[in-house]
């Protein structure tokens, strides 16, 4: 077997990082033009590969610290993962999990209580202890049936920007959203060349449209629109496909749904990872014209340092419950807990619930129910009426979404 090492990435090793990542993504490397975009955004701070004996990088893992909205309004620093991949060839070697036990080592030392992740395929980062921890839904509407109800969304006005006027103003509206739902994740300044500037100004034709109300710019959207016609249907309108749409206000939001259904040559609005709580149908004289296309995971979360992590969210009202929770990674975090309205605690009183650290990572933002769980053998329930507890403790009101790519 050939050996590696893992270690921090270096100053001046980035660019054949992101080289191996795309690769292993497969995609091209980075061309001059691609990487003097990129650069900005992928430095080396948060970076750990995996290196062959000749030095070359032969795995990546990377992240940044983010802040992230937990049950109650407390924002947690949370380090979001992002670009994990492994060279095709060096795979089934052992690399991504001792690279990522490296990571998840590095956030406990700087104590950094919780991790999260987008997972490319669901059944890799379990064994790591993350869970699926907020979900997104896919929208279409049909255009021509869609009709906004009269007197909603007629507040205030939705303007064009242009991408310079985005790449200025856009990262300090945002900022006016943070904390508004559990599972919203602040944007550092380095998130923005990579991931917004990029697809603004770049040359697939997205747009950009502000809403202002009484006390100025409250909400925005960046969308594209796809030409949908063909030999069959050479009338067919266009099919607009929102990337983002966030409104500091219910009638901001109202207004740019408004305004995306009353855009002419339009067949579908459709657009993917929207809140599973967003009433989009309600909007509407005919809810029917609205389709949920798919449900699928979004923020994968996980716990890294238990108690600090379930000490800073609310609970519901409940009687206390205690969990005993199982990390195998991260053994610090074996033990039981008492979660109650007034606060959590460790405690050697006798189990209740017993699971994983991923499974709780699931749970921890408020969606989904431990009886649901309790059914599937995921939790081992020790004490029945404890199920209805946990539910009632842990649920929240509000769907939590995460609304941010990395």
């Amino acid at each position: 077997m050939s050996e590696f090492l893992v270690r921090a990435v270096a100053e001046g090793e980035q660019r054949a990082c992101l080289d191996l990542l795309s690769e292993s993504l497969h995609g091209k490397p980075a061309t001059d033009e691609v990487w003097a975009k990129m650069a900005p955004s992928w430095t080396a701070a948060g970076k750990f590969a995996a290196f062959d004996e000749h030095g070359a990088p032969v795995g990546i893992t990377s992240s940044f610290d983010v802040e992230l909205t937990v049950p109650g309004g407390q924002k947690l620093v949370t380090a979001a993962v992002d670009g994990v991949g492994v060279r095709a060839d060096w795979t089934r070697r052992g690399i991504l999990t001792t690279m990522m036990a490296v990571q998840l080592e590095d956030f406990a030392a700087r104590r950094v209580p919780l991790a999260a992740l987008h997972a490319s395929e669901a059944v890799i980062y379990g064994r790591f202890g993350y869970g699926p921890a907020t979900y997104g839904k896919g929208v279409s509407i049909e255009r021509p049936r869609a009709r906004v109800r009269d007197g909603v969304g007629r507040d205030g006005e939705v303007r064009f920007i242009t991408p310079a006027e985005a790449v200025e103003r856009v990262p300090a509206l945002y900022h006016r959203f943070e904390g508004t739902r559990p599972g919203f994740v602040s944007r550092p300044p380095a998130w923005w060349p990579g991931f917004f500037e990029r697809v603004v100004k770049g040359n697939d034709g997205y747009r950009v449209a502000v809403h202002s109300g009484p006390d100025g710019d409250d909400g925005f959207v960046v969308y594209q629109t796809i030409d949908a016609r063909d030999r069959l249907a050479p009338e067919r309108g266009a099919i607009l496909d929102i990337r983002e749409l966030h409104a500091a206000t219910p009638q901001a939001w109202a207004a740019l749904w408004r305004f995306l259904l009353s855009i002419d040559l339009v067949s579908e609005v459709a657009g993917r990872g929207r809140p599973l709580d967003e009433p989009i149908a309600e909007l509407l004289t005919d809810p029917r014209a609205v389709n949920t296309t798919e449900v699928i995971d979004d923020l994968w979360l996980r716990l890294v340092d238990v108690l600090a992590a379930l000490r800073a969210r609310s609970y519901g009202t409940a009687e206390p419950v205690v969990l005993e929770v199982h990390d195998k990674q991260l053994p610090d975090n074996n033990g039981r807990y008492a979660v109650g309205p007034d606060g959590v605690e460790r405690t050697t009183a006798e189990a209740d619930l017993r699971l994983d650290v991923a499974t709780l990572s699931s749970q921890y933002l408020g969606h989904g129910l431990f009886g649901d769980l309790a059914l599937s053998g995921r939790v081992e329930v020790l004490d029945e009426a404890a199920v209805a507890r946990a539910d009632a403790l842990f649920h929240t009101a509000r769907s939590p979404w995460c609304g941010t790519f990395f």
